[in-house]
Protein backbone atom coordinates (compact mmCIF):
# COMPACT_ATOMS: atom_id res chain seq x y z
CA UNK A 1 0.00 0.00 0.00
CA UNK A 2 1.64 3.46 -1.03
CA UNK A 3 0.10 6.89 -0.43
CA UNK A 4 1.29 10.32 -1.66
CA UNK A 5 1.88 13.06 0.77
CA UNK A 6 3.16 16.67 -0.65
CA UNK A 7 6.23 18.09 1.35
CA UNK A 8 5.59 21.70 1.17
CA UNK A 9 7.92 23.93 2.60
CA UNK A 10 8.63 27.87 3.09
CA UNK A 11 11.76 29.45 0.41
CA UNK A 12 12.71 31.16 3.46
CA UNK A 13 14.15 27.90 4.84
CA UNK A 14 17.59 26.51 3.84
CA UNK A 15 16.87 23.77 1.49
CA UNK A 16 19.79 21.58 2.53
CA UNK A 17 19.49 22.59 6.12
CA UNK A 18 15.84 21.63 6.03
CA UNK A 19 16.38 18.22 4.00
CA UNK A 20 19.26 17.11 6.86
CA UNK A 21 16.71 18.01 9.47
CA UNK A 22 13.63 16.57 8.20
CA UNK A 23 15.35 13.56 6.29
CA UNK A 24 14.58 10.96 9.07
CA UNK A 25 10.81 11.95 9.41
CA UNK A 26 10.57 11.39 5.47
CA UNK A 27 12.55 8.29 5.58
CA UNK A 28 10.36 6.73 8.06
CA UNK A 29 7.19 8.03 6.00
CA UNK A 30 8.41 6.42 3.39
CA UNK A 31 8.73 3.34 5.26
CA UNK A 32 5.18 3.03 5.75
CA UNK A 33 4.56 3.36 1.68
CA UNK A 34 4.38 7.22 1.74
CA UNK A 35 5.10 8.43 -1.78
CA UNK A 36 6.37 11.82 -1.68
CA UNK A 37 5.01 14.65 -4.46
CA UNK A 38 4.69 18.44 -5.14
CA UNK A 39 2.39 20.95 -5.39
CA UNK A 40 1.48 20.17 -8.66
CA UNK A 41 -1.73 21.29 -10.27
CA UNK A 42 -4.37 19.34 -8.45
CA UNK A 43 -5.61 16.60 -10.99
CA UNK A 44 -4.74 13.50 -9.55
CA UNK A 45 -7.69 11.34 -7.65
CA UNK A 46 -6.27 10.16 -4.93
CA UNK A 47 -6.05 12.55 -1.66
CA UNK A 48 -3.27 13.61 -0.25
CA UNK A 49 -1.33 14.20 2.44
CA UNK A 50 0.09 17.44 3.66
CA UNK A 51 3.64 17.53 4.97
CA UNK A 52 3.75 20.90 6.48
CA UNK A 53 7.86 20.86 6.62
CA UNK A 54 7.83 24.91 7.45
CA UNK A 55 5.99 27.64 8.99
CA UNK A 56 4.71 30.21 6.31
CA UNK A 57 3.50 27.59 3.52
CA UNK A 58 -0.58 28.32 5.15
CA UNK A 59 -1.62 30.12 1.72
CA UNK A 60 0.31 27.32 -0.79
CA UNK A 61 -1.90 24.91 0.99
CA UNK A 62 -5.20 26.63 1.47
CA UNK A 63 -4.66 27.28 -3.06
CA UNK A 64 -3.46 23.47 -3.54
CA UNK A 65 -6.93 22.62 -1.38
CA UNK A 66 -9.05 24.54 -2.67
CA UNK A 67 -7.99 23.69 -6.40
CA UNK A 68 -8.84 19.86 -5.64
CA UNK A 69 -12.27 21.12 -4.47
CA UNK A 70 -13.56 23.07 -7.65
CA UNK A 71 -12.23 19.87 -9.18
CA UNK A 72 -14.89 18.42 -7.13
CA UNK A 73 -11.54 16.18 -5.77
CA UNK A 74 -13.54 16.85 -2.35
CA UNK A 75 -11.57 15.55 0.18
CA UNK A 76 -10.41 15.99 4.07
CA UNK A 77 -7.25 18.16 4.67
CA UNK A 78 -4.76 16.05 6.25
CA UNK A 79 -1.69 17.52 7.41
CA UNK A 80 1.11 16.32 8.91
CA UNK A 81 3.39 18.67 11.34
CA UNK A 82 6.41 17.93 13.24
CA UNK A 83 7.86 19.67 16.68
CA UNK A 84 10.27 22.06 14.66
CA UNK A 85 10.05 25.00 11.64
CA UNK A 86 7.18 26.43 12.93
CA UNK A 87 5.37 23.25 11.24
CA UNK A 88 3.09 22.52 14.35
CA UNK A 89 0.90 26.34 14.46
CA UNK A 90 1.23 26.11 10.23
CA UNK A 91 -1.16 23.07 10.25
CA UNK A 92 -3.50 24.57 13.10
CA UNK A 93 -3.67 28.03 11.01
CA UNK A 94 -4.47 25.69 8.16
CA UNK A 95 -6.98 23.39 9.83
CA UNK A 96 -8.93 26.65 11.28
CA UNK A 97 -9.36 27.69 7.52
CA UNK A 98 -10.57 24.67 6.22
CA UNK A 99 -13.04 24.26 9.15
CA UNK A 100 -14.17 27.89 8.42
CA UNK A 101 -14.49 26.86 4.68
CA UNK A 102 -17.22 23.83 5.84
CA UNK A 103 -14.66 21.13 5.11
CA UNK A 104 -13.12 18.87 7.36
CA UNK A 105 -9.23 17.38 8.20
CA UNK A 106 -7.16 16.34 10.29
CA UNK A 107 -3.38 17.08 11.82
CA UNK A 108 -1.48 14.18 12.61
CA UNK A 109 1.48 15.32 14.53
CA UNK A 110 4.48 12.98 14.02
CA UNK A 111 6.81 14.24 16.70
CA UNK A 112 9.82 11.80 15.81
CA UNK A 113 11.20 8.80 13.76
CA UNK A 114 9.81 6.58 16.68
CA UNK A 115 6.21 7.78 17.15
CA UNK A 116 4.75 4.51 16.65
CA UNK A 117 1.04 5.94 17.24
CA UNK A 118 1.00 8.61 15.09
CA UNK A 119 2.50 6.56 12.49
CA UNK A 120 0.25 3.95 12.37
CA UNK A 121 -2.79 6.35 12.71
CA UNK A 122 -1.29 8.00 9.10
CA UNK A 123 -1.08 4.22 8.21
CA UNK A 124 -4.84 3.35 9.31
CA UNK A 125 -5.76 6.78 6.96
CA UNK A 126 -3.78 5.12 3.97
CA UNK A 127 -5.21 2.31 3.52
CA UNK A 128 -8.42 3.76 4.01
CA UNK A 129 -7.93 5.77 1.33
CA UNK A 130 -6.85 3.15 -0.75
CA UNK A 131 -10.12 0.92 0.08
CA UNK A 132 -12.44 3.69 -0.68
CA UNK A 133 -10.43 4.38 -4.32
CA UNK A 134 -10.90 0.81 -4.83
CA UNK A 135 -14.21 0.59 -3.94
CA UNK A 136 -15.25 3.41 -6.48
CA UNK A 137 -13.64 1.21 -9.40
CA UNK A 138 -15.80 -1.66 -8.71
CA UNK A 139 -18.32 -3.23 -10.23
CA UNK A 140 -21.42 -4.69 -8.81
CA UNK A 141 -24.18 -6.76 -10.66
CA UNK A 142 -27.18 -6.88 -8.90
CA UNK A 143 -29.25 -9.81 -10.69
CA UNK A 144 -32.80 -9.16 -10.15
CA UNK A 145 -34.48 -6.58 -7.75
CA UNK A 146 -34.17 -6.67 -3.70
CA UNK A 147 -36.37 -9.01 -2.14
CA UNK A 148 -39.93 -8.01 -1.53
CA UNK A 149 -39.14 -7.93 2.47
CA UNK A 150 -35.91 -5.52 1.86
CA UNK A 151 -38.10 -2.39 2.56
CA UNK A 152 -34.72 -0.57 3.55
CA UNK A 153 -32.12 -2.98 1.85
CA UNK A 154 -33.01 -1.69 -1.82
CA UNK A 155 -31.54 1.26 -2.68
CA UNK A 156 -31.57 3.13 -6.49
CA UNK A 157 -28.42 2.34 -8.55
CA UNK A 158 -27.78 5.92 -8.22
CA UNK A 159 -27.37 5.95 -4.81
CA UNK A 160 -24.36 3.47 -4.71
CA UNK A 161 -22.77 5.44 -7.41
CA UNK A 162 -22.97 8.76 -5.91
CA UNK A 163 -22.18 7.14 -2.76
CA UNK A 164 -19.19 5.20 -3.49
CA UNK A 165 -18.28 5.73 -7.33
CA UNK A 166 -19.28 1.67 -7.60
CA UNK A 167 -20.40 0.84 -11.06
CA UNK A 168 -24.05 -1.19 -10.98
CA UNK A 169 -24.95 -3.27 -13.67
CA UNK A 170 -28.75 -4.37 -13.51
CA UNK A 171 -29.59 -8.36 -14.90
CA UNK A 172 -32.47 -10.05 -15.10
CA UNK A 173 -33.13 -13.65 -13.37
CA UNK A 174 -33.72 -14.71 -17.02
CA UNK A 175 -30.07 -13.54 -18.24
CA UNK A 176 -28.72 -16.14 -15.41
CA UNK A 177 -31.64 -18.66 -16.28
CA UNK A 178 -29.78 -18.54 -20.02
CA UNK A 179 -26.30 -19.30 -18.52
CA UNK A 180 -27.75 -21.75 -16.39
CA UNK A 181 -29.24 -23.82 -18.76
CA UNK A 182 -26.10 -24.48 -20.56
CA UNK A 183 -24.60 -27.19 -18.47
CA UNK A 184 -28.06 -27.11 -15.54
CA UNK A 185 -27.01 -30.09 -13.74
CA UNK A 186 -22.87 -30.17 -14.26
CA UNK A 187 -22.04 -34.16 -13.07
CA UNK A 188 -18.33 -33.93 -12.32
CA UNK A 189 -15.86 -31.23 -12.24
CA UNK A 190 -13.53 -29.14 -9.23
CA UNK A 191 -16.93 -27.90 -7.26
CA UNK A 192 -17.47 -31.22 -6.42
CA UNK A 193 -14.87 -31.00 -3.81
CA UNK A 194 -17.03 -29.40 -1.82
CA UNK A 195 -19.29 -32.76 -1.53
CA UNK A 196 -16.27 -34.85 -1.40
CA UNK A 197 -15.14 -32.73 1.59
CA UNK A 198 -18.04 -31.73 3.31
CA UNK A 199 -18.55 -33.88 6.66
CA UNK A 200 -22.53 -34.27 6.61
CA UNK A 201 -24.67 -34.45 3.47
CA UNK A 202 -28.16 -34.39 5.68
CA UNK A 203 -31.13 -34.76 2.81
CA UNK A 204 -29.01 -33.15 0.16
CA UNK A 205 -28.95 -35.52 -2.61
CA UNK A 206 -26.20 -35.56 -5.62
CA UNK A 207 -28.54 -34.49 -7.93
CA UNK A 208 -29.64 -31.50 -5.86
CA UNK A 209 -26.03 -30.63 -5.31
CA UNK A 210 -25.47 -31.01 -9.28
CA UNK A 211 -28.36 -28.11 -9.63
CA UNK A 212 -26.92 -26.14 -7.13
CA UNK A 213 -23.28 -26.31 -9.15
CA UNK A 214 -25.24 -25.11 -12.68
CA UNK A 215 -26.43 -22.19 -10.65
CA UNK A 216 -22.43 -21.37 -9.15
CA UNK A 217 -21.36 -21.79 -12.82
CA UNK A 218 -24.30 -19.51 -14.46
CA UNK A 219 -23.05 -16.74 -12.22
CA UNK A 220 -19.45 -17.49 -12.79
CA UNK A 221 -20.55 -16.83 -16.74
CA UNK A 222 -22.37 -13.43 -15.65
CA UNK A 223 -19.21 -11.99 -13.74
CA UNK A 224 -16.83 -12.35 -16.56
CA UNK A 225 -19.35 -11.35 -19.27
CA UNK A 226 -20.18 -8.25 -17.26
CA UNK A 227 -16.43 -7.92 -15.38
CA UNK A 228 -18.50 -7.80 -12.24
CA UNK A 229 -16.19 -7.52 -8.73
CA UNK A 230 -19.29 -8.27 -6.56
CA UNK A 231 -23.11 -9.28 -7.06
CA UNK A 232 -25.95 -9.71 -5.05
CA UNK A 233 -28.75 -12.34 -6.01
CA UNK A 234 -32.52 -12.02 -5.83
CA UNK A 235 -32.04 -16.03 -4.39
CA UNK A 236 -35.41 -16.70 -3.06
CA UNK A 237 -37.08 -16.49 -7.30
CA UNK A 238 -34.86 -19.76 -7.64
CA UNK A 239 -36.28 -21.32 -4.96
CA UNK A 240 -39.66 -21.23 -5.74
CA UNK A 241 -39.72 -21.07 -9.45
CA UNK A 242 -36.56 -23.45 -10.22
CA UNK A 243 -36.47 -25.71 -7.01
CA UNK A 244 -33.04 -24.79 -6.21
CA UNK A 245 -30.95 -22.54 -3.92
CA UNK A 246 -27.70 -20.27 -5.01
CA UNK A 247 -25.95 -20.76 -1.06
CA UNK A 248 -23.67 -23.22 -2.68
CA UNK A 249 -22.92 -20.75 -5.79
CA UNK A 250 -22.46 -17.72 -3.17
CA UNK A 251 -20.46 -19.45 -0.68
CA UNK A 252 -17.74 -20.08 -3.92
CA UNK A 253 -17.78 -17.16 -5.45
CA UNK A 254 -17.08 -15.32 -1.99
CA UNK A 255 -13.77 -17.14 -1.50
CA UNK A 256 -12.47 -16.73 -5.32
CA UNK A 257 -12.84 -13.11 -4.34
CA UNK A 258 -15.64 -12.55 -6.01
CA UNK A 259 -18.02 -10.28 -2.96
CA UNK A 260 -21.66 -12.26 -3.17
CA UNK A 261 -24.59 -11.15 -0.75
CA UNK A 262 -27.86 -12.86 -0.85
CA UNK A 263 -31.82 -11.28 -1.36
CA UNK A 264 -30.30 -8.24 -3.71
CA UNK A 265 -29.70 -6.75 -0.37
CA UNK A 266 -27.79 -3.63 -1.75
CA UNK A 267 -26.00 -2.01 1.57
CA UNK A 268 -24.68 -5.59 2.54
CA UNK A 269 -23.33 -6.61 -0.49
CA UNK A 270 -21.46 -3.13 -0.41
CA UNK A 271 -19.95 -3.35 2.90
CA UNK A 272 -18.75 -7.00 1.93
CA UNK A 273 -17.01 -5.14 -0.77
CA UNK A 274 -15.68 -2.47 1.00
CA UNK A 275 -14.63 -5.08 4.12
CA UNK A 276 -12.79 -6.80 1.14
CA UNK A 277 -10.88 -4.08 0.29
CA UNK A 278 -10.15 -3.14 3.94
CA UNK A 279 -9.09 -5.97 5.11
CA UNK A 280 -8.38 -8.70 2.26
CA UNK A 281 -11.20 -10.88 4.10
CA UNK A 282 -14.70 -12.22 2.94
CA UNK A 283 -17.23 -11.08 5.35
CA UNK A 284 -20.44 -13.42 6.39
CA UNK A 285 -24.00 -11.64 6.18
CA UNK A 286 -26.17 -12.73 8.23
CA UNK A 287 -29.22 -11.99 10.23
CA UNK A 288 -30.02 -11.29 13.46
CA UNK A 289 -31.71 -14.51 14.73
CA UNK A 290 -31.53 -13.74 18.79
CA UNK A 291 -30.19 -11.37 20.83
CA UNK A 292 -29.71 -10.57 24.52
CA UNK A 293 -29.28 -6.72 25.99
CA UNK A 294 -28.96 -7.68 29.71
CA UNK A 295 -25.62 -9.64 28.46
CA UNK A 296 -24.50 -8.48 25.59
CA UNK A 297 -25.05 -12.10 23.40
CA UNK A 298 -26.31 -12.58 19.98
CA UNK A 299 -26.95 -15.20 17.92
CA UNK A 300 -26.68 -14.37 13.82
CA UNK A 301 -27.27 -17.25 11.17
CA UNK A 302 -27.74 -17.66 7.48
CA UNK A 303 -27.52 -20.57 4.94
CA UNK A 304 -24.58 -19.01 2.88
CA UNK A 305 -21.36 -18.73 4.11
CA UNK A 306 -17.96 -17.88 2.85
CA UNK A 307 -16.41 -21.60 2.34
CA UNK A 308 -12.91 -19.55 3.19
CA UNK A 309 -14.83 -18.48 6.77
CA UNK A 310 -15.58 -22.35 7.91
CA UNK A 311 -14.22 -25.73 8.18
CA UNK A 312 -16.51 -29.11 9.57
CA UNK A 313 -18.85 -27.92 6.46
CA UNK A 314 -22.21 -29.59 6.05
CA UNK A 315 -24.13 -29.69 4.04
CA UNK A 316 -28.04 -29.43 3.96
CA UNK A 317 -31.28 -28.29 2.86
CA UNK A 318 -32.32 -24.45 2.01
CA UNK A 319 -33.99 -23.61 5.77
CA UNK A 320 -37.19 -22.06 4.68
CA UNK A 321 -37.88 -24.86 1.73
CA UNK A 322 -36.15 -27.67 2.34
CA UNK A 323 -34.85 -27.72 -1.03
CA UNK A 324 -31.32 -27.43 -2.67
CA UNK A 325 -28.09 -27.10 -0.93
CA UNK A 326 -27.56 -24.93 2.35
CA UNK A 327 -24.42 -24.52 4.31
CA UNK A 328 -23.77 -25.49 8.00
CA UNK A 329 -20.01 -24.25 8.23
CA UNK A 330 -17.94 -23.77 11.76
CA UNK A 331 -15.88 -20.71 11.95
CA UNK A 332 -12.66 -20.50 13.62
CA UNK A 333 -12.36 -18.70 17.91
CA UNK A 334 -11.18 -15.23 17.94
CA UNK A 335 -12.68 -11.77 18.05
CA UNK A 336 -14.55 -10.64 15.33
CA UNK A 337 -16.19 -7.39 14.01
CA UNK A 338 -20.09 -6.96 13.67
CA UNK A 339 -21.39 -4.36 11.14
CA UNK A 340 -23.69 -2.75 9.17
CA UNK A 341 -24.07 -0.19 6.35
CA UNK A 342 -27.51 1.98 5.40
CA UNK A 343 -29.77 5.00 6.04
CA UNK A 344 -31.34 6.45 2.88
CA UNK A 345 -28.34 7.90 1.25
CA UNK A 346 -26.03 4.85 2.55
CA UNK A 347 -24.58 7.15 5.10
CA UNK A 348 -24.44 5.41 7.99
CA UNK A 349 -22.76 2.76 10.06
CA UNK A 350 -23.24 0.60 12.90
CA UNK A 351 -20.75 -1.55 14.80
CA UNK A 352 -19.54 -3.53 17.51
CA UNK A 353 -16.51 -5.51 18.44
CA UNK A 354 -16.79 -8.82 19.88
CA UNK A 355 -15.79 -12.34 20.29
CA UNK A 356 -17.07 -15.74 18.61
CA UNK A 357 -18.25 -17.93 21.39
CA UNK A 358 -19.10 -21.13 18.99
CA UNK A 359 -21.43 -22.49 16.34
CA UNK A 360 -24.80 -23.91 17.25
CA UNK A 361 -27.34 -26.53 14.98
CA UNK A 362 -31.00 -24.85 16.42
CA UNK A 363 -34.03 -26.06 14.77
CA UNK A 364 -36.09 -23.00 13.04
CA UNK A 365 -33.03 -20.86 11.97
CA UNK A 366 -30.96 -21.20 8.96
CA UNK A 367 -27.96 -23.59 8.48
CA UNK A 368 -25.02 -21.77 9.57
CA UNK A 369 -25.24 -20.17 13.40
CA UNK A 370 -22.94 -18.35 15.16
CA UNK A 371 -22.99 -17.32 18.75
CA UNK A 372 -21.29 -13.75 19.33
CA UNK A 373 -20.48 -11.97 22.53
CA UNK A 374 -20.43 -7.86 22.38
CA UNK A 375 -21.08 -5.11 24.61
CA UNK A 376 -24.85 -5.16 25.73
CA UNK A 377 -24.69 -1.35 24.70
CA UNK A 378 -24.00 -2.31 21.09
CA UNK A 379 -27.28 -4.24 21.25
CA UNK A 380 -29.22 -2.07 22.51
CA UNK A 381 -27.58 0.70 20.02
CA UNK A 382 -29.00 -2.05 17.22
CA UNK A 383 -32.13 -2.92 18.68
CA UNK A 384 -32.97 1.36 19.01
CA UNK A 385 -31.96 2.11 15.74
CA UNK A 386 -31.12 -0.88 13.23
CA UNK A 387 -30.11 0.13 9.72
CA UNK A 388 -31.57 -3.39 8.44
CA UNK A 389 -32.30 -6.99 8.80
CA UNK A 390 -28.68 -8.31 7.76
CA UNK A 391 -25.19 -7.92 9.45
CA UNK A 392 -21.55 -8.62 7.81
CA UNK A 393 -19.16 -9.98 10.30
CA UNK A 394 -15.92 -10.44 9.73
CA UNK A 395 -12.99 -11.81 11.66
CA UNK A 396 -10.62 -9.40 13.85
CA UNK A 397 -11.01 -6.08 15.22
CA UNK A 398 -12.25 -3.73 12.49
CA UNK A 399 -14.17 -0.94 13.66
CA UNK A 400 -12.19 1.93 13.66
CA UNK A 401 -10.80 1.24 10.40
CA UNK A 402 -14.43 0.93 8.86
CA UNK A 403 -15.49 4.28 11.23
CA UNK A 404 -12.52 6.22 9.47
CA UNK A 405 -13.17 4.47 5.48
CA UNK A 406 -16.88 5.50 6.22
CA UNK A 407 -16.15 9.25 7.78
CA UNK A 408 -13.80 9.77 4.52
CA UNK A 409 -16.76 8.70 2.19
CA UNK A 410 -18.53 11.13 3.53
CA UNK A 411 -15.63 14.03 3.80
CA UNK A 412 -15.61 13.28 -0.09
CA UNK A 413 -19.79 13.80 -0.45
CA UNK A 414 -20.30 16.51 1.22
CA UNK A 415 -20.93 16.29 5.48
CA UNK A 416 -19.14 18.32 7.51
CA UNK A 417 -16.23 17.23 10.21
CA UNK A 418 -17.31 13.67 9.35
CA UNK A 419 -13.59 12.56 9.83
CA UNK A 420 -13.39 14.67 13.31
CA UNK A 421 -16.19 12.28 14.66
CA UNK A 422 -14.86 9.21 13.34
CA UNK A 423 -10.95 9.84 14.84
CA UNK A 424 -13.31 10.94 18.56
CA UNK A 425 -15.21 7.19 17.82
CA UNK A 426 -12.45 5.56 16.99
CA UNK A 427 -10.55 6.67 20.24
CA UNK A 428 -12.88 5.58 22.59
CA UNK A 429 -13.60 2.21 20.59
CA UNK A 430 -9.56 1.92 21.01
Amino acid sequence: MSFLYIRVASAMHDAGALSAALGGLEGTLAGIGGVAGGLTPANRAETPFYFVATGGVENDVMRHFRSRMHQGQRGPALLIAHPGHNSLPAAMEILAQVRQEGETGRIYFLRGAEDGGTLRAIGQTARCLAANQKLAGDRLGVIGPSSDWLVASSHRSEIVGNRFGMRVVQITLDELRARIARDPQPPDGPEYDIWESSTVQEGVSREAFARAVGVYRGLRALVEEHRLTALTLRCFDLVTQDATTGCLALARLAAEGITAGCEGDIPSVVLLRWLWHLSGEAGWMANVADMDASTGEMCLAHCTVPLCRVKDLRLMTHFESGLGVGLDGTFSSGPVTILRLGGAQLELGWGAEGEWLGNQHADGLCRTQARIQVAPAAIAELLRAPLGNHVIMIPGKMLALFQEALALNLAANSPRRALETAVAESAKSG
